[in-house]
């Protein structure tokens, strides 16, 4: 089970990070934060209003969400600036992407419905996963990757009609 680079995270510190966070981090905080590490990795920078159009909300409710970012120490942004993470925040957001490809991966290997509906499962679900179980799931998908023709034999054996 060779992993490709970039695939998971595990080190101690951003482990450390997400703990040290995870009392004061809501399911709404997470995926404002999730959000902005998906998308400086693709466009490098975030601004208030492209955030509020990718998370379907109001600038105003992004904006209060990056004060309560900011409190934690994950965001540095000024008003119709540029949003950045701070290192706590990119090792954070890095973990709560993987923490939703691993879930929305796991969903995909069950063709338990569309792509759509893998990624409104995986919104739901993400947030109750504790990191031990995520690194199981993480585990589970390679092995599933891997064995996929004895996969899809016992879901085609097993499945209700």
């Amino acid at each position: 089970m060779e992993r490709q680079a970039g695939e998971g995270f595990y080190t101690v510190r951003g482990y450390q990070l997400l703990e040290q966070h995870d009392a004061h981090l809501t399911s709404s905080l997470e995926d404002y934060l999730e959000m902005i590490y998906r998308r400086m990795l693709l466009d490098g920078h975030v601004r208030v209003n492209a955030l509020a159009e990718w998370l379907n909300v109001k600038p105003s409710s992004v904006s209060k969400m990056l004060g309560k970012l900011a409190q934690l120490g994950l965001v540095e942004y000024k008003k119709y600036g540029v949003i950045s993470l701070t290192e706590q925040g990119e090792e954070i957001g890095k973990y709560l992407l993987w923490r939703h490809d691993t879930v929305r991966q796991f969903l995909s290997l069950l063709s338990s419905g569309t792509k759509q509906d893998s990624l409104t499962e995986a919104e739901l679900l993400e947030h109750d996963f504790s990191r031990a179980t995520m690194e199981r799931l993480a585990l589970l998908n390679e092995f599933l990757k891997e064995q996929e023709e004895a996969f899809q034999e016992y879901i085609n054996r097993y499945k209700r009609p």
